[in-house]
């Protein structure tokens, strides 16, 4: 293969495999060329995506070490998304009756989804994350996307009790907003003892899925890495969860008792 289509060849099998090593050697068989070459080549792709600020190649070092693709965003990305959602949240027709925002549409798009896993994996990239949890909520694509960036497995934690889970651990606890005791579960089949865990949830009030959730991994044997949740709601102010990542802000209109969300802004204290 010629030098274009080795550099060509390299981009696209780095960003299919985030978060991989792929060795030298690798890319050596490949294309049948000298590990002089593969370097020259891996050099160019990374000065080109730090030129774009698409994410960054990290040189593993070792006798099996390689190269890695990490697709974390720039700052400016990153906010520029974020605020994005945020003035798409804004729009009135969202307000749906008993103090709910429809937002099923932003986190089921693909578009969308794909950017807050991004975003949400690189906070988490250097710190271990062995495996990723959530619940049956709409945050599940963007665990999924956030489990593919980190290059680590995804697990739903049940609502309800699904024969074809088999044998399950339960965990019981209470909705922070409306105080109703609930029940999840998680197969026995899936072994997190011992792993470092990241926790997602799409939204929190009161933070009681998110407790149930970090109680859940604590009676598996799992060190709880999060929890990250994508909307938090301001009120009420006193949650479950004590430490928790929030990406957007939702305050509530409390002066009339509307109950209706007025601003949704970058969580920033």
């Amino acid at each position: 293969m010629k030098k274009n289509e080795r550099i060509c060849a390299i981009t696209k099998i780095l960003t299919d495999h985030p978060n991989q090593v792929m060795t030298y050697n690798y890319f050596c068989q490949l294309f049948d060329a000298s590990k002089t070459s593969v370097c020259e080549d891996v050099a160019i792709v990374k000065n080109t995506f730090e030129a774009m600020k698409t994410g960054r190649i990290e040189t593993v070092p070792g006798a099996a070490g390689g190269v890695r693709y990490l697709p974390v965003l720039s700052e400016t990305e990153e906010r520029a998304i974020l605020l994005e959602i945020a003035e798409m949240l804004k729009d009135p027709r969202r307000q749906i009756q008993g103090g709910f925002l429809y937002y099923s549409d932003i986190l089921s798009s693909p578009y969308y989804a794909e950017r807050l896993g991004k975003i949400i994996a690189g906070k988490y990239i250097g710190q271990g994350v062995q495996h990723v949890v959530t619940t049956e909520t709409k945050g599940i694509s963007v665990a999924l996307e956030s489990a593919r960036v980190l290059n680590v497995p995804m697990t739903v934690i049940r609502r309800t009790n699904k024969v074809t889970e088999g044998a399950t651990t339960s965990m019981n606890y209470v909705s922070g907003s409306s105080s109703k005791i609930n029940t999840m579960y998680l197969s026995r089949r899936i072994d997190l003892e011992g792993k470092k865990v990241l926790v997602i949830d799409d939204f929190m009030k009161g933070g009681g899925t998110a407790k149930g959730m970090m109680n859940l991994m604590e009676e598996v044997g799992a060190e709880v890495v999060g929890p990250c949740v994508i909307f938090v709601a301001d009120a009420p102010e006193e949650k479950l969860v004590t430490q928790y990542l929030p990406l957007l802000s939702m305050q509530m209109d409390t002066k009339n008792d509307s109950g209706e969300y007025v601003e949704i802004s970058l969580y920033e204290k």
